[in-house]
């Protein structure tokens, strides 16, 4: 049996493994938005904007924001000549609809699907931390929400064990 710290310090290793692996899902999917939206629009070098974008994800709240610099200067310096507002009011509407989309959907997603953590939690937690302590809450919410929800599985299958040896009969030998 190990020491109850290497325990814990695997426990909350693989915790925070499984959320940085949902973090990577994450960024994926929100460049994956990105590269699509900007190539509608029609912003230059949409690739390199997009992964860009999908690395900023890691960056909470700032990230998203980072992201969207980039093509608006593509989009400004691209069309110097002949500036339109266009192009830049439908940048602002993808990237509104990449953060509802991302927020809303994909992350709880990935985080139930990959770390276990309910949907409502992984919406409500950084909402609920962030008021607390407004900056370092909404950036510790979901690896904390990881670790938690990884310590309380493994209390419940460590409780589901032991009531089910507790519910079987001991056999006496010589019995059966």
């Amino acid at each position: 049996m190990p020491h109850p710290i290497v325990h814990h310090a695997r426990t909350t290793g693989s915790a925070l493994k499984n959320w940085f692996v949902a973090q990577c899902y994450d960024a994926l999917a929100v460049a994956a938005l990105w590269v699509v939206g900007l190539w509608i629009i029609g912003v230059p070098f949409a690739p390199i904007w997009a992964l860009l974008g999908g690395a900023f994800q890691f960056v909470p709240q700032l990230g998203a924001v980072l992201g969207l610099i980039g093509p608006a200067l593509a989009l400004f310096l691209g069309n110097i000549d002949h500036l339109r507002w266009e192009p830049f009011i439908e940048l602002l509407i993808l990237y509104a609809l990449i953060v509802v989309i991302d927020g809303l959907f994909l992350q709880p997603y990935i985080m139930k699907r990959t770390v276990k953590v309910p949907i409502w939690a992984s919406i409500l937690a950084p909402i609920v931390l962030g008021i607390i302590i407004p900056f370092w809450g909404v950036l510790l919410a979901p690896p904390l929400l990881a670790v938690v929800y990884t310590y309380l599985r493994k209390h419940q299958q460590a409780r589901d064990e032991s009531l089910q040896s507790e519910a079987k009969p001991e056999q006496l030998p010589g019995s059966g």
